[in-house]
């Protein structure tokens, strides 16, 4: 099969790449769409993923299509079917996987981190990681479970009322998500921090009553103090230094924007007690795929609307290498059928 291979640090190529033989509780996919995440883009540039990656590897994490082989122990679906996918495999045997915690499991696997992922003709995938996706809802859809998965997870670590001033930092893909989920929340206000102008009325039109730019400096003062929940999309210093300066008295801040390993913030210790504040972190998205369909496929949440950029597998490697630069909110690689 072909597949984009990440050999090292700021190297990709396209390749024919040698699939493997299905272990008995697998099944392997025809892959329709794939995402192209900033955990894809951390890798690139050397970072960590979500566990430690070995080059040469295919990468790409956030993927639907068709099931066409089955591993001879598999009973839960069918050739034909149509699945997303949940990349995260836990080993159910550590202590986090055994006290409910799985995602935090000390021996974490990831389709597309630990091994061979979506951005390719075929995956492979444990079977009970992949979830049927109704006839209705497109393939680049199924792909874009997994971040709505992440989202979800990290919206149930804060508790957001209608009286709540809800300030979201970070106006692209995942920041888009949570708006509209928040959105149908009913906070009193939603303030998006966003530095492109022409993402304005796409955040306006999905729900944020206000939108800002943080390079103003007149804007960082308006935001002092006056968010009840902050959520970090972005995972700079500048945007989480300034979630802990906009949260009120008794504000909640989500951390859920990556940021890579090396960065460090400035942070009052006094200003975290005297406002008594609660900073929460978010990883990873355990077991919310299902749900993230159902939002999906009621149409509580958008998603063809927020993708900016369409690749095929041949552009990967140049698009890996520029991706920042090309103001993406959401790229997604799709598949010819």
């Amino acid at each position: 099969m072909r597949a984009a291979v990440f050999k090292a640090k700021h190297q990709m190529e396209v390749l024919s790449w040698k699939t493997k033989d299905l272990e008995p509780h697998e099944v392997r996919i025809r892959v329709k769409s794939c995402g192209i995440c900033g955990t894809d883009q951390h890798i690139y540039h050397g970072h960590p993923g979500s566990a430690l990656v070995n080059p040469p590897i295919v990468l790409g994490h956030e993927l639907a299509g068709e099931v066409i082989e089955l591993g001879s122990r598999v009973t839960n679906l069918k050739r034909g079917d149509r699945v997303s996918i949940d990349p995260n495999i836990y080993c159910g045997g550590c202590d986090f996987c055994r006290n409910g915690r799985p995602h935090l499991c000390e021996n974490l696997q990831a389709v597309g981190v630990t091994r061979d992922g979506g951005m390719a003709e075929y995956c492979i995938v444990p079977a009970v990681n992949a979830y049927l996706i109704p006839d209705e809802m497109s393939f680049l859809e199924g792909a874009m479970v997994e971040p709505l998965g992440c989202v979800l997870h990290g919206l149930k670590k804060i508790d957001i009322r209608p009286v709540h001033t809800v300030l979201i930092l970070g106006g692209g893909f995942i920041g888009q998500l949570f708006l509209q989920l928040v959105n149908k929340q009913a906070a009193a206000k939603i303030i998006v921090s966003e530095p492109a102008i022409e993402k304005q009325r796409r955040l306006l039109e999905l729900g944020a009553h206000e939108v800002v730019q943080p390079m103003n400096p007149e804007t960082v003062r308006h935001l002092m103090n006056i968010a009840d929940v902050v959520i970090e999309c972005v995972g700079r210093k500048e945007s989480m230094e300034l979630a802990i300066q906009a949260a009120r008295k008794g504000g909640q801040i989500l951390l859920f924007g990556v940021s890579s390993p090396d960065i460090l913030i400035h942070v009052s210790p006094f200003t975290i007690f005297s406002k008594e504040l609660s900073i929460k972190g978010t990883f990873i998205n355990p077991y919310t795929h299902e749900e993230a369909i159902s939002f999906i496929r009621q149409n509580i949440v958008r998603i063809e609307p927020l993708i900016s950029h369409y690749f095929t597998l041949d552009d990967i490697p140049e698009v890996m290498g520029k991706y920042p630069q090309m103001n993406v909110t959401k790229g997604v690689v799709t598949h010819s059928p």
